[in-house]
C-alpha cells in the first residue's frame, strides 16, 4: 500500500462532523426559500422554526469542534447540495401547483432522513471514541432532525398529499 498515513475513527469523525456542519450550513439558506414557496400556513410555519432550530443544530456542533480542539469548518457535502437541488427543481416546476406543498415536503423529508443518518453514525462513533462530552449535543441534533421529520409526516398526511391530488 501506497498510502503511509493510516486513517483512524478519529479522521472519519472529523470527516463526517465537517460534513454535516457543511449540510446544516446549507439547509439554514434553503430553509427560507421553502418557506416562501409553501402554499399553506403551517408548511411556512413549520420550515421557519425548523431553521431556528437548525441554527441551533450549528452551534452544538460548533461546540463539538471546541471540544475536539479543531476549528468549525465544513467540508463540502455534495449529498446534501443534491438534495437541495433536487428540493429547489420541485419549487420551479410545481409552482402554483397543488401538488407543491407536497413536493416541499417531500424534498425537505430527503434532507431530514439525510441528516438522521449522519447524526445516528456520528452519535455512535462518539460513544465508540470515549467523546462523551459530544454525544449529547449530537444526540439533541438527532431528537431534533428525528421530531421534524414526525411533524412533515403529520403535515403530509393531514393536508398537503390530499391537496396534491387536485387540479389547482
Amino acid at each position: 500500500m501506497a498510502n503511509t498515513t493510516t486513517k483512524t475513527l478519529d479522521d472519519l469523525f472529523l470527516d463526517t462532523l465537517k460534513d454535516i456542519y457543511f449540510a446544516e450550513k446549507q439547509i439554514l439558506k434553503a430553509l427560507p426559500k421553502m418557506a416562501r414557496a409553501a402554499q399553506s400556513e403551517e408548511g411556512k410555519a413549520g420550515f421557519l422554526q425548523h431553521r431556528d432550530e437548525t441554527q441551533g443544530q450549528v452551534e452544538r456542533l460548533e461546540q463539538v469542534f471546541e471540544l475536539l480542539g479543531k476549528p468549525a469548518r465544513g467540508k463540502t457535502c455534495e449529498a446534501i447540495q443534491g438534495i437541495i437541488a433536487e428540493g429547489e427543481e420541485i419549487m420551479e416546476e410545481f409552482k402554483g401547483s397543488a401538488a407543491l406543498d407536497a413536493g416541499l415536503i417531500s424534498s425537505a423529508q430527503a434532507v431530514e432522513h439525510y441528516e438522521i443518518a449522519r447524526y445516528g453514525t456520528l452519535v455512535a462513533w462518539a460513544n465508540q471514541l470515549g467523546l462523551k462530552d459530544a454525544v449529547p449535543l449530537l444526540k439533541a441534533n438527532l431528537a431534533e432532525e428525528e421530531a421534524t421529520d414526525k411533524k412533515l409526516t403529520q403535515l403530509a398526511q393531514a393536508s398537503a398529499n390530499a391537496k396534491g391530488k387536485k387540479a389547482a
